[in-house]
């Protein structure tokens, strides 16, 4: 099933080597966690990721300075507000074993440990924010992953065009 979800360019970039970029949208709340937040840390562990699929794209795909949409969602007017990056390889995301964090999971090992995760840098704030509602009526994202119905990952890989597009929209 991951493979179905992999891009062309992720694809490509496997049979190549790991040197070709590839571009992902990671989501937040901003209440949680917001761009700014981002840009006073420099860079943050991208923990609390509790799904297989975008575990297995944490574990098997993202590399080290692949290009990063941030998107704020679950607010008022979900967007995409700025631009980070992969600095890390993947590495056990430590809150699973910890019983005092929401994100825990006793199933986990750490000795085989289950989730994974990524440090995050940021690059820069977007312009102005790309909105979900611009995003929806671009023709251009018509197959845009976040436009779809039913999508729920909190990340997920960008199409080169569609990266091309939302940097055009700034």
């Amino acid at each position: 099933m991951l493979a179905a979800c992999r891009t062309h360019d992720q694809i490509q970039r496997k049979s190549q080597g790991a040197s070709t970029v590839t571009y992902w949208l990671m989501k937040s709340e901003p209440n949680d966690y917001s761009i700014d937040d981002l840009e006073r840390d420099g860079s943050e562990p991208w923990d609390g990721i509790r799904n297989y699929q975008a575990r297995n794209m944490i574990r098997d795909d993202m590399k080290m300075g692949d290009q990063v949409l941030f998107y704020h969602s679950s607010c008022k007017v979900p967007a995409v507000v700025g631009f980070a990056k992969i600095a890390s390889a993947a590495y056990p995301d430590p809150t699973q074993f910890d019983p005092r964090s929401s994100h825990y999971d006793p199933k986990s090992k750490e000795d085989d440990p289950r989730w994974l995760l990524v440090d995050v840098a940021f690059e820069r704030k977007a312009k102005r924010p790309i909105t979900l509602k611009e995003l929806k009526e671009h023709p251009g994202l018509a197959e845009f992953r976040l436009n779809k119905r039913g999508n729920r990952l909190s990340i997920f890989p960008v199409d080169q065009a569609h990266w091309d597009i939302i940097r055009s929209l700034e």
